[in-house]
Formats: C-alpha cells, sequence, structure tokens
C-alpha cells in the first residue's frame, strides 16, 4: 500500500509467522476510510492480490465498521478463513456481517415446460402483432373509401411531399447499388459463360434476373431501409412530443393524416424507384458485358425485349407497389406503437427496419412461387 496516504488509512502487510505467511492488517476500515479518493479500490486490489492459503491477522485493525467487514467477508469467500486472529468485538461485526449477508441461489435449468411457456408468450405476442397489422390494413381501406368519396378532403400535400422525400430523394442511392449489382452480376456471369461459348445469353440472364427479381428486391430494401426508419422516426417523434395525443384530441385520424398519405405515396413510389434501379442495373450490366464478353450496346439493346417479355415488367411493377405499402405499413405501425421516451423511439425504428426488410423478402419469395410460370 502507499505510505504517503494518512495513517489511519486501511493498511495490509504480508509477514511470515510461525503457522505460515499471514496478512497483517492495520489502520482504520471503516466507510469513511474507504471512501477516501481511490483507497476502496486499492484496497481491494490488494486483498485480491493475497494467495488463499494466507492467514489473517485483525487485532491490529484501529476500528472496524460493517463496511470494511463485508469488504473482508467477501474477499474470504463468505466463509471463515482457516487461519484467522481477531478481537472478540471484530468476530462480534463479522458473525453479524456474515448472518445478514446472502449468497443468491442459482437459477434453476430451464425445463421443458419453460421452453413451452417462452414459445407461448412469442406466439401470443406475434399474433397480437398481427392482429394490429389487419387493423392498420382495414383502417387503410375505409381511408381511402374516404378519400375517393371526398377527394377535395384528402392530404394531398402530404402525399406530395412524401412523394418528394421517399422518391425523388430516393433516386441517387438506388441508381448507384442498382448499377453496381448490375456490374458485378455480368462479372461473374461471363466467366461462366465464356466457358461454353455462350456469351450471348448474358443479356437473356441479366434481363430477367434484374427485371423481375433484383431490380425490385434492391429498389424495396433500400428503401425500406431509408424510408421505413424515416417513417417510424418521424411518428415516434410526434409521440414523444405528444403530437399525437394532440391530434387524437382534436378529432384528427391517425390513419387519414400519417399512414395514408405516406401508403399512396410508398406505392406510387416504389414501382418507378424499381424501374429507375433495373434501368440503371442493366446500363451497368451492359457495360461491363461489353467490357467482358465484347457485346456491344447495340446488340444488348435490340436482344433485351426478346429476352424478357412484358409479364415480367407488370410482375416487377404490381410487386413494387405490394413492397411499397407494405413498407409504409409497418413503418407507421412500428412509430404508432412507440411510447414517449427516446429509447423507445431507437428500438421502434430498427426494429421497423429489421421487419420491413424481413418481409420484402419474404413477400418476393411468395410472389416467386405463386408466379412462377408468368414470363418465363
Amino acid at each position: 500500500m502507499d505510505d504517503s496516504r494518512p495513517p489511519t488509512s486501511p493498511r495490509i502487510a504480508e509477514q511470515d509467522q510461525s503457522d505460515g505467511p499471514t496478512a497483517v492488517l492495520t489502520g482504520r476500515w471503516t466507510a469513511a476510510d474507504l471512501a477516501a479518493g481511490s483507497t476502496l479500490g486499492q484496497t481491494r486490489s490488494r486483498l485480491a492480490a493475497l494467495p488463499a492459503s494466507h492467514g489473517w491477522d485483525l487485532q491490529g485493525i484501529d476500528r472496524l465498521d460493517h463496511l470494511g467487514a463485508q469488504l473482508l467477508w467477501n474477499q474470504w469467500g463468505r466463509t471463515w478463513p482457516a487461519r484467522v486472529a481477531l478481537l472478540p468485538e471484530q468476530r462480534s461485526m463479522l458473525e453479524r456481517v456474515a448472518e445478514f449477508t446472502t449468497t443468491p441461489e442459482p437459477a434453476p435449468p430451464a425445463g421443458l415446460a419453460q421452453h413451452f411457456d417462452a414459445l407461448g408468450v412469442r406466439v401470443l405476442e406475434g399474433l397480437a402483432q398481427a392482429k394490429v397489422g389487419v387493423r392498420l390494413v382495414g383502417q387503410l381501406t375505409l381511408d381511402i373509401g374516404r378519400l375517393i368519396r371526398r377527394p377535395h378532403q384528402g392530404p394531398w400535400r402530404d402525399i406530395s411531399g412524401h412523394l418528394f422525400q421517399m422518391g425523388t430523394m430516393a433516386l441517387p442511392i438506388t441508381s448507384l447499388v442498382g448499377a453496381l449489382i448490375g456490374v458485378v452480376l455480368a462479372y461473374l456471369t461471363a466467366l461462366q459463360l465464356r466457358q461454353f461459348g455462350a456469351e450471348s445469353f448474358i443479356v437473356n440472364i441479366l434481363g430477367v434476373s434484374l427485371v423481375r427479381e433484383l431490380g425490385p428486391m434492391l429498389a424495396a430494401i433500400l428503401v425500406a431501409g431509408r424510408s421505413g426508419s424515416a417513417i417510424t422516426a418521424q411518428i415516434g417523434v410526434m409521440r414523444v412530443t405528444e403530437e399525437l395525443d394532440a391530434m387524437r384530441v382534436m378529432g384528427i385520424a391517425h390513419g387519414f393524416r400519417l399512414v395514408m398519405p405516406r401508403a399512396i405515396a410508398l406505392a406510387i413510389a416504389m414501382p418507378l424507384i424499381a424501374t429507375w434501379t433495373t434501368l440503371a442495373g442493366l446500363a451497368g450490366g451492359m457495360l461491363a458485358a461489353d467490357l467482358a464478353l465484347g457485346i456491344t450496346p447495340a446488340f444488348f439493346l435490340n436482344a433485351l425485349p426478346d429476352a424478357v417479355s412484358g409479364a415480367n415488367l407488370a410482375l416487377a411493377v404490381g410487386k413494387s407497389a405490394v413492397f411499397g405499402i407494405l413498407i409504409a405499413l409497418i413503418g407507421c405501425h412500428y412509430g404508432l406503437r412507440v411510447k414517449p421516451n427516446t429509447e423507445s423511439l431507437g428500438k421502434g425504428t430498427t426494429s421497423a427496419v429489421v421487419t420491413a426488410i424481413t418481409a420484402v423478402i419474404v413477400v418476393d419469395a411468395l410472389f416467386a412461387v405463386a408466379f412462377r410460370s408468368v414470363g418465363i
């Protein structure tokens, strides 16, 4: 221990006595002295460094209170050491600490019943989420019917603003990712096609894969990460700032003014974004095919209409609109469930992005199975 400290500070010295190495404790082992500066941390470190075989001599301690006794009792592993020299009052203090110090019992291993209960809780939570989702879809249907009956009361300015934010502002990143995916796919495909002398079939592979699957899928995943999180964050901040409560008091329906404009905007924007991403991917693939296989852009453009039927394009546009509505509903769902605190806002935003991306992939797989004979 540091000898520059006051003489009342807790001190530990090691001595070789007749019965073996012994830790001799001196000073004042009280809460006030242990709390001074870094004394408590240094004392714990010094105690932890002592071998378990050491004996203990506490007779030189000037004063010992419950905190000092608890520190020693914990160091001893909450059991009496084999060799210890104590004063009667010190033994009484340590026995009192030992009596009221409880050792937490280890949790029993989870059995089959506990696992079954946990599964049941998860199933009930999933059913509750599904119930809220169905209610949200039903409310969206009613709100669209209201908009059709009374178009002059519709939130057209909100829809226009969301179209710009979620659609136009997403074009640069989606085009960049689409072009890079097209380049990568073309180069990887060229390596295989060159082995069989089937270089011209790169147009078919790029056309079908980008138009039918990768274009809409990439656009939906990017929009889910970009706009899905923004939707949840916007509505969640309204919950934190109590704007949602104010809207309810004023009689403004959340579904008509918050959910429906975003759903309509993404339903319109997603097919356009998917088409833009597909075109960027085809442009990147066409450039890579020219460089890797010598397939000229003129040949690529002439062969593309024969390789990709109009049914593939219609399917891509249709499922992109479904993706857009799905992303908007998931973002709004988690935004409306946010509690009025920042921690819930962060968790809701993360959950919205993960759920939206997962839902997009699942729905795309369902489309692939349901329309497997269309356009092929």
